[in-house]
């Protein structure tokens, strides 16, 4: 059995359907790449297309092409939301990062709709480092959220942290070498850094996130702390800060729930194992 794996070019290491490759060839899964621009194109030989996310809607597969699914990430921002429900309808399968999406998909493009979240890859690992920074986040201000107000706020009430962008091979040795792993979502979503931080040894502090299926990955006070505000933040850095034993233990559990649970080869693995359900027969072949 063979893949067309099926995404616009260039994009970094460290998007979702490198991660997923990068498995798949590890696991002697046969696929070719092909540009989203050029879906035309492809033969129709394939036991499967499997579209990825790639930020950009303005391609399209032929609608006559089958099986066909796709993993999309961005449907909790408005603009990408509309753009995908409008696609999504001649798809067999949705395969949504974002919980809520599920829903909406099945309600507006009446198609097959489930939730497969973000993950964390191999590489981002715990390091043996001492815990020099105070607080560590990796990735972009985005000045429009609640996170381009927090950001400022904790490089000057905690000067000894790294706040900022970091080189893909870097980001789990921040993590490592962070006391707290801060996270601000974007309108709710569950983003990779929510994995990227406990998978890397470190306590996650994010905010609360309702609704977007944030409590049936994490257990909160277990894996995880939230903060509501901007004064429970400082509350909660404070404190933490202060108690190294209770904030390592649920960074231990975090890690522990992560590694185990929510790898990029787990989220495949159930991409597949629903798509052997779904369509039987040699699809078989592709659980791992």
């Amino acid at each position: 059995m063979k893949i067309a794996v099926i995404f616009n070019d260039p994009i970094g290491y460290g998007a979702t359907m490198h991660y997923f490759m990068k498995i798949m060839r590890d696991k002697g899964i046969h696929f070719q790449h092909f540009w989203c621009s050029d879906a035309h194109n492809i033969p129709r030989d394939f036991d499967l297309y499997f579209r990825f996310d790639h930020g950009d809607y303005k391609d399209d597969v032929p609608e006559d092409m089958h099986p066909t699914v796709w993993h999309v990430v961005d449907t909790h921002l408005k603009k990408p939301y509309k753009k995908i429900r409008r696609q999504a309808q001649h798809y067999d399968i949705m395969f949504c990062a974002q919980h809520t999406a599920v829903a909406r998909l099945r309600k507006d493009a009446k198609v097959d709709a489930q939730w497969v979240p973000l993950g964390s890859d191999l590489q981002h690992k715990k390091h043996d480092l001492p815990k020099k920074y105070d607080i560590g986040f990796v990735g972009r201000s985005a000045n429009k959220f609640d996170r381009g107000r927090h950001l400022p706020l904790l490089k000057e009430k905690y000067p000894n942290s790294h706040i900022g962008q970091a080189n893909f091979e870097d980001i789990s040795k921040v993590y490592s070498a962070s006391k707290i792993g801060f996270n601000s979502s974007i309108q709710n979503d569950i983003n990779m850094r929510m994995f990227e931080i406990p998978a890397s040894g470190c306590f996650l502090l994010t905010n609360r996130i309702d609704n977007g299926g944030l409590y049936e990955i994490f257990e909160e006070g277990k894996h995880f702390v939230t903060y509501t505000n901007d004064n429970d933040l400082v509350e909660k850095i404070e404190y933490y800060l202060k108690n190294d034993d209770e904030r390592e233990a649920i960074a231990k559990a975090g890690h522990e729930r992560i590694i185990n649970n929510f790898t990029y080869i787990h989220m495949l693995q159930k991409m597949f194992n629903y798509m052997a359900f779904k369509f039987g027969g040699k699809f078989n072949e592709f659980r791992i």
